[in-house]
């Protein structure tokens, strides 16, 4: 099967099977680390482009690891010291590169929407590392290939997502990914960051609950968002110690759990806060798992948007 898509913008206008084309893609993909050359010539000649006008060491790392495990070469551009500083729009530093002939720009922006605008005006793939508080397609892949990985299937699964829910990009990309892919998803946090529009847009495959004890119970998985900071001064969450009280991960809640219900961080994560480091570095805790998977996921986005169908030889 082929992924016939130029880009990859969200998980929403994904198909169950275009998803499970790219987690079944990025199975020996992830096999390669174990080798002792993890490398393939897959996507040689080929140029990716890494423009991230938002800090990021996580997936720009995971992004330029994938393209130089399949033999591109990157190009990294630090908004900074690029022309984007000096008023130049969007459109023209993507045409710039496509002028340059670029294969792929990897875009994480600060705006909703920016990937999709930079897809309609190039001919170049297009992969959106993160767009505002739209949506992280990657991370939301990464995810499900975890839980796939651990629990063989994600129909069924019950995934709770805690947290900062009305910021998050990756909040939004997991439940699209989960529930197109059969899994029941609880939100979880503060009323305050909280979007109410969720439960009209999924329907009854997402239910909100904002009682901790709650809503872990029975889950498979729970999903633990950052908790941005200076989103504090809005007024949004009264004090860090308040919501680590309420809706952090801690030991002392750990009884609260089914003994397999896995915890999954996207990271960067702020120990103490959101979680602690009890739980986050426990046996439960598949966090860093999650940033080996990122590669392999990124690895098979690349190489499906470049045209390929066959299986990736490995040998």
């Amino acid at each position: 099967m082929k992924l016939n898509r130029k880009d990859l913008l969200d998980l929403e206008s994904l198909s169950a099977k275009e998803i499970e084309l790219i987690l079944d893609t990025a199975v020996p993909f992830k096999k390669l680390f174990t080798q002792s050359i993890k490398k393939v010539p897959t996507l040689r000649g080929k140029t990716v482009a890494l423009l991230f006008c938002e800090p990021s060491t996580r997936t720009r790392a995971s992004f330029e690891l994938a393209a130089k495990r399949l033999a591109a070469d990157t190009l990294d551009l630090p908004v900074p010291f690029s022309s984007i500083q000096k008023g130049e729009s969007l459109i023209d530093t993507g045409k710039t590169l496509e002028a340059m002939k670029v294969d792929f720009i990897v875009l994480r922006h600060v705006e909703n929407g920016a990937a999709e605008l930079l897809a309609k005006n190039l001919k170049v793939h297009i992969v959106n590392a993160g767009d505002g508080t739209h949506e992280h397609p990657t991370q939301g892949l990464l995810d499900l290939f975890t839980l796939r990985e651990k629990k063989k299937t994600i129909q069924g699964l019950n995934v709770v997502i805690l947290g900062d829910i009305l910021h998050s990009r990756v909040a939004r990309s997991n439940v699209w990914g989960l529930t197109t892919m059969g899994a029941k998803v609880t939100l979880c946090g503060p009323p305050s960051v909280m979007p109410q529009d969720f439960q009209k847009i999924f329907g009854r495959s997402v239910k909100i609950e904002y009682d901790l004890r709650k809503a872990v119970r029975g889950a498979d998985a729970i999903n633990v968002l950052r908790i941005q900071k200076e989103r504090q001064l809005e007024g949004l969450i009264p004090s860090l110690e308040e919501y680590r009280e309420n809706y952090g991960l801690e030991i002392k809640k750990k009884g609260w759990l089914k003994k397999d219900c896995l915890i999954l961080h996207p990271g960067p994560m702020n120990r103490g806060v959101e979680i602690d480091s009890a739980m986050a570095d426990g046996d439960r805790s598949v966090i860093l798992e999650q940033v080996t998977n990122g590669i392999a996921v990124r690895m098979a986005v690349l190489y499906l948007l470049a045209g390929s169908t066959l299986s990736p030889d490995l040998k």
